[in-house]
């Protein structure tokens, strides 16, 4: 009997023994049965489970826990579970190289790119590996046998050959995964130069640049998805169901799908057979004469396709073929009647129509599929989550998940959640574990345990990078670990001195009761425990103390934290001082400002002991939105010498690390590079400004920059400003005293933050034991003056309603005694509150009077002012006079509505910080009507 069946009885059964159920209660019941709830993100912990690799590519997982990993330069690893350390198995000879029309020698994207374990394993020990021949010009699929961690050498099979070309770059492919039926598929790039949108080069000669004799040939493996079925001799059958049966003439039987740029990595659902795929496109940043705007398309095969390359992308957004010879483009193709008339073209001319793309996103924002976000893109794809695929799993991920592909993007950074419907027609996707930032993920999958892996590739490209590992994600069904917060109200000081530790900030999400132990070592002396949550601890010798505090909760799960604390050395004092007001900034005018800085060691700013240029200042204007906490966040190294937090963070936030180091190369110019070549330049500013966000190509190789037009303008001329400046090895200060001008950048809407910051490193103590130097900065954060009303952080007995245009937010509907609230709001030198409030008739509103109080409802009044109904438009009244008035064949559009002038509130004089108050007053008034709307708070000098 069926799921459905059985809930459908058992409502029966209640509905004859109960009152009559409403409908909605019913759909309600199923609502809650079919659709489980999303879980918390707190129930799932990435544990990194390999570091130190070097380019890794594709890993597979045992089920111990252990892992088979391999690298672009030919290594194939191990990870090894029980002894969690990761070791070298063998180095296949691979080519890394392709030699430019120059003659010059540079990296490609091949090397040993595709792994994948044949699914009898565990009996036969056989894997397969697909690579670059290293001397010929071909990729090769070999089997090898793998037994005790050892590469049998005698035992490889070369199973398939793609011929290809090593002039110019790119595109290799190289995924690779099995269906129920024992059937391989394996993923290959086009294998094409990169000129122009799509490349269609059809002159003598230039056969590498042409993909129509590539992806778009059927004659050809390159740009395709092969499907084949491995045989125990080290060959391969074709199986049933490919794009073109066996003995088609101009076809390769092998091709399951073709017109693929860059298909990526690839999984098959286990249910539906359906095939699922990422598929990196062009770089174009907008459409022109050449071609559209470029997309990365996140697909699915429900059967054999053309898939369009290099004609047509995303949704048959079509590529004219580009006369080189005469430099114009031709007409575009039709994807229902498609003709291929390469002379490079070894294949069938008249092709199958295109098949749909299911997923596809541009730099720019995705109207579509908006949640993909913008900047730099490389879909790539992921499995889609069954619960049946695992035997017994320890950790399966929760039944939210069931059915969906788990895709992630290797630019971009996210993993998202796919959901489909019965039929896999996409439904709408979400980002899985947001908080988790996986550096260029480029292979995810499932692992026997039913936990996610994710392998990191890192920020360098074609070189090592610290920071490239494998991740275990755990979902956590039962008892979480607690969530522990350590801090102190003193991080040193010299002998003796108190520090109150606290565990403020600490949680357990499950509610339990929590037992606190903290430990306190250093010092070579006996180790100090406390179990409260919050002790007072003395230090009375010199060192370097941790203080460690573990949390554990009634079900014996625990977890821990700790901190510095140096004993020896006070940390100084930091103070930005500001002259005016110290909440808003006013665009064009100046910002007195000073710094002062005293230690108790090293003397003062103001005595000359501590000179002006060891001070870290620092001034900037960042975009709505910006968290200028991560600013405090990301220094917490010892030196505070950078006068680029912020663009530091906005850098570690976007993706300009996936194609650019500081000061060594990587797919993109070094920062340094950069400088050097542009720095002193008039106009340079603002020329890499539009270069980042508009994209370019042409100038540091062949690599094209990807377009981040949703990038504010004032974070990426943050971003230009460090990186014109990071070969100033002192990184200089700002003066400790001086005035700054707010001037809002092009483009932006002026609703950002000014950022004061001020950091000092004192200088470390010596003696018998090196005593560690103290950092201490302060940031003061000017906002704009203009608030939005429904996100004050308080609001008491008014409605919130959205206004008319989607995505301009909320308004907030006032009635008689309500009231809304900034806190610690600084009006020195602000003269009014500029209200946009209106009291329309239309809307059923009263009108009143606001009042403006300080720090409570009942507090100093400071201004108040009436608000009367508006006069009402009549509009159809308005359009008839201007009918009546146009001219002969004159056509009259309708009037916009007038816009009404914002309500302007005088206040006392008054300084420093108050809560400010913003009440509504009717006495006639009935509590259901409503006096008002208003939208945006002003603070006016």
């Amino acid at each position: 009997m069926t799921n459905l069946s059985l809930r459908l009885r058992r409502m029966s059964r209640l509905i004859k023994n109960t009152a009559q159920i409403p409908a909605f209660l019913l759909i309600a019941a199923f609502t809650i049965q079919d659709n489980p709830p999303k879980p918390d993100e707190s129930r799932f912990t990435p544990i990194v489970v390999a570091e130190n690799l070097d380019e890794p590519m594709v890993f597979e997982v045992l089920p111990d826990g252990s892992a088979y990993i391999i690298e672009r330069k030919g290594a194939l690893k191990k990870y090894n579970a029980s002894t969690q350390s990761t070791d070298l198995i063998a180095m296949i000879p691979v080519n890394t190289k392709y030699v430019s029309a120059e003659g010059v020698s540079r990296e490609a994207e091949e090397g040993l790119m595709g792994f994948t374990m044949d699914p009898n394993f565990e009996k036969n020990h056989w894997i397969y590996l697909y690579y670059a021949h290293p001397t010929e010009k071909k990729h090769i699929l070999s089997r090898y046998e793998l037994r005790d961690d050892q590469l049998v050498e005698s035992s490889k099979k070369d199973v398939i050959e793609v011929v290809t070309q090593r002039e110019v770059c790119c595109h290799t492919g190289g995924g690779m995964t099995w269906d129920k039926a024992g059937n391989l598929y394996l993923t290959v790039g086009n294998n094409t130069g990169n000129q122009k949108a799509a490349q269609t080069d059809e002159r003598e000669g230039r056969a590498s640049w042409d993909d129509q004799g590539h992806a778009g040939n059927t004659n050809d493996l390159r740009g395709k998805i092969l499907k084949i079925h491995p045989e125990p001799d080290g060959s391969y059958t074709i199986p049933e169901g490919n794009l073109y049966p066996k003995g088609t003439a101009k076809t390769r039987p092998e091709i399951y799908s073709m017109g693929h740029r860059n298909p990526w990595r690839i999984s098959v659902d286990s249910k539906t057979g359906y095939l699922y795929w990422g598929e990196v496109g062009p770089d174009a940043s907008e459409d022109s004469e050449i071609g559209p705007r470029g997309y990365d398309e996140m697909n699915q095969a429900r059967k054999p396709g053309n898939f369009g390359w290099p004609w047509f992308v995303g949704d048959d957004q079509a590529f004219p073929v580009y006369d080189y010879a005469a430099n114009k483009p031709l007409a575009k193709k039709d994807p229902k009647n498609l003709v291929n008339n390469s002379p490079n073209n070894t294949g069938l001319k008249e092709l199958m129509p295109t098949a749909p793309s299911f997923i596809y996103y541009p730099y720019g924002i995705s109207e579509k599929f908006p949640a993909v976000g913008s900047g730099s893109r490389s879909a790539t794809g992921g499995p889609v989550y069954h619960r049946s695929d695992f035997k017994a799993p320890k950790r399966p991920w929760p039944a939210y998940y069931e059915n969906k592909w788990i895709a992630a993007d290797f630019s971009r950074g996210w993993i998202m959640a796919i959901s489909m419907n019965e039929n896999g027609d996409y439904q709408s996707m979400e980002r899985v574990l947001p908080a988790y930032h996986p550096v260029q993920p480029i292979d995810i999958k499932f692992g026997p345990s039913g936990d996610l892996y994710v392998l990191e590739y890192g920020s360098n490209w074609f070189r090592k990078s610290e920071n490239s590992r494998l991740v275990r994600i755990e979902y956590n069904g039962g008892n979480r670990k607690p969530i522990v917060q350590v801090s102190t109200d003193k991080k040193g000081g010299t002998v003796p001195f108190q520090a109150k530790l606290s565990s403020a900030g600490t949680k357990d999400f499950d509610g339990d009761k929590l037992k606190y132990s903290w430990k306190i070592t250093g010092n070579g002396g006996a180790a100090k425990t406390f179990a409260t949550a919050d002790p007072m601890v003395t230090f009375d010798k010199p060192g370097v103390y941790t203080a460690s505090l573990t949390v554990t909760d009634a079900k014996g799960a625990s977890n821990s934290q700790s901190l510095k604390i140096i004993a020896g050395n006070e940390p100084p004092k930091v103070s930005v001082n500001l002259e005016g007001n110290k909440t808003f900034f006013f665009p064009g005018k100046p910002i007195p400002y000073s710094i002062d800085v005293t230690d108790k060691e090293d003397g003062s700013l103001l005595e000359g002991k501590i000179k002006p240029e060891e001070i870290a200042v620092s001034i900037d204007y960042a975009s709505e939105g910006f968290d200028y906490a991560e600013v405090i966040q990301s220094q917490r190294s010892v030196d505070a010498s950078t006068q680029f937090a912020v663009a530091q963070v906005l850098i570690g936030k976007s993706d300009c690390k996936v194609c650019h180091q500081v000061d060594a190369k990587s797919v993109g110019p070094s920062f340094a590079d950069i400088s050097n070549k542009y720095k002193g330049k008039p106009g340079v500013t603002e020329a890499l400004v539009q270069k980042i966000l508009k994209g370019g190509s042409g100038v540091w190789g062949e690599v094209a920059m990807a377009a981040h037009p949703a990038l504010p303008v004032a974070d990426a001329e943050t971003i230009v400003k460090y990186i014109l400046n990071s070969t100033d090895k002192t990184l200089s200060t700002l003066p400790v005293k001086g005035e700054y001008t707010p001037k809002i950048p092009a483009q932006d809407n002026g609703k950002g933050s000014v950022l004061i910051r001020a950091a000092f490193t004192d200088r470390s103590m010596s003696g018998n034991k090196a005593i560690p130097a103290q950092t201490t900065e302060e940031m003061i954060v000017l906002r704009s003056p203009e608030l939005n009303a429904a996100e004050a952080p308080i609001v008491q007995g008014a409605d919130m309603k959205a206004l008319g245009t989607a995505g301009l937010g909320f308004s907030v509907v006032a009635f008689a005694n309500s009231f809304l609230a900034f806190k610690e709001t600084d009006l020195t030198d602000i003269k009014a509150l500029e209200l946009n409030a209106a009291a329309q008739k239309r809307e059923g509103a009263m009108g009143g009077k606001i009042e403006i109080r300080l720090d409570s409802p009942t507090g100093t009044l400071v201004g108040e002012q009436n608000v009367e109904i508006a006069p009402e438009v009549d509009m159809a009244k308005l359009m008839a006079e201007m009918e009546s008035q146009k001219k002969p064949g004159e056509t009259v559009k309708p009037p916009r509505r007038p816009t009404r002038a914002p309500v302007l509130v005088n206040i006392k004089p008054t300084t420093g910080k108050h809560d400010i108050y913003i009440l509504f007053k009717n006495e006639t008034a009935k509590p259901i009507e409503p006096l008002m709307t208003l939208s945006k708070v002003t603070f006016k000098q």
